[in-house]
This record gives structure tokens, sequence and C-alpha cells, in this order.
């Protein structure tokens, strides 16, 4: 039966993906510039300049910082425009107590749908990981680290924990920028080579326990106690 479609609605419909592509792209670029701290929290995302940059309209600009908005990683306030996002000590520790409840169940239903392709890309990931670190790669490193929890969340085959993880790590990422003891490593460089031998031999309660403990590491390289600190203000001024 030949096609009821008028030329012109068929026409739209590639220019329609060509758009929700570009979208994408831009979405992508941005999210990995905050990832790899090329973006800092708390730097305005101007619209014009960013869609002068993309060749792009500005319409089309805020419809990226609205879903970045969406995400929390970016923070969209009246009158002045688009900011990559300054989670406070608050929202870290609400992170760690959200990725404690999350990631658990990501392990979880990984090992009960584990491939042998899934295994090979998650130890993929972690060989990329390696290089960066051998390359003494921060950026790289920092994104690669993210990464590979929504990876494990994509292979789990959920698409609402992969959501919910992507958005985590970024912000997680955003956290170590503000919070990550200058001093400490925030990723150590076997954890997670560890967490999938764990998978690999579907060990859940093991591959369980290194997943906390790792949380455990990144949560405490960061300095979120100074929320109850109190500031002497007389040894500041009075010297």
């Amino acid at each position: 039966m030949p096609s009821t479609r008028s030329p012109r609605r068929a026409a739209a419909i590639p220019a329609r993906l060509q758009r929700e592509n570009l979208h994408d792209e831009i979405y992508e670029k941005i999210y990995v510039a905050i990832l790899e701290h090329r973006l800092h929290p708390g730097t305005k995302l101007v619209e014009e300049r960013l869609a002068d940059i993309f060749n792009v309209s500005r319409a089309r600009i805020r419809e990226v910082l609205a879903r970045l908005a969406h995400e929390q990683i970016v923070e969209l306030v009246p009158q002045r425009g688009a900011y990559v996002a300054r989670p406070t000590i608050e929202q870290a520790l609400d992170v760690f107590e959200a990725r404690r409840l999350i990631e658990p169940a990501v392990v979880r239903r990984l090992v009960e749908t584990l491939t042998p392709e899934k295994l090979a890309r998650l130890r993929a990931h972690a060989e990329l990981e390696m290089d960066a670190r051998r390359r003494d790669d921060k950026r790289a490193v920092i994104r690669l680290s993210g990464e590979f929890h929504s990876l494990a969340a994509e292979l789990a085959g959920n698409s609402a924990l992969t959501r919910s993880m992507r958005e985590l790590s970024v912000l997680t990422c955003l956290m170590i920028f503000l919070y990550d003891s200058p001093t400490s490593q925030s990723c150590r460089a076997d954890e997670h080579a560890q967490i999938i031998d764990a998978i690999g031999r579907r060990d859940t309660a093991r591959a369980e326990k290194l997943m906390l403990e790792h949380l455990d590491h990144i949560e405490s390289s960061m300095k979120l106690d100074a929320a109850t600190e109190e500031v002497d203000l007389e040894a500041i001024f009075r010297t």
C-alpha cells in the first residue's frame, strides 16, 4: 500500500531528527565539559555566546540549558541567566545518600543480567581509566570515573536507574571540584576493577560491599564538614 505521507511532511522528519541530534550533541558537549571540570561550578553559561559557538539559535540553547537544569546540573537564575550548579554541602550529603540506595540495586540487577558482552564493556572502560591514569590525564580520569557508574546502570538495563546515575555522577564531579581535599584521591585506581571482578564472579554481596566502600572513600575525600564549623571572625579580622 503506497504511503499517504505528503512530500513536505516526509521532508520534515529528517529535518526534525537533525535538530534533535544537534540538540543532543550540544547537550553532550556541555555535559562532558562539566564532567571534566573544564566548566567550573558557578560558571555563567551565556546564551548568546553559546549560540554563536554552536551556530544555533538562542532558543535552541535555552532548550539545552533547561534540560540540564531539569537534571540539576545547571541552575537557572531569574533575570540573571544560567550557571553551572554549585551543590551545597547539604546537597552533597543528599547525593551520597541517594547513591548508597541506588548503586547496590544497580549491582544486583547487573549481576542478574550479566553477559560476557556486558562484562567486556566494563573491563574495557576500566582499561580506559587506567590508561588515563598512566598518562596523568586528570580530566579524563574524572570523566571516565563518573561514566563508569553510569555505564554500570546502563548495562543493568533499567532506564530510570540510568538517568538517575547519570545525574548523580555529574553532581558528584561538581562536588569533587568544590569540596575535594587537595591531598587525597577521590577515586582509588583499583576500586572499579575490584567491583568488576566481583560482578564477573557473580558475587553480588561482595560487589555491593565494594561499591559501598568505594562511595565511602569518595565521600571521605571531601571536606563536607564546613557547614557545622563556626568561623572565628575576630581571629580573622583582628591580627
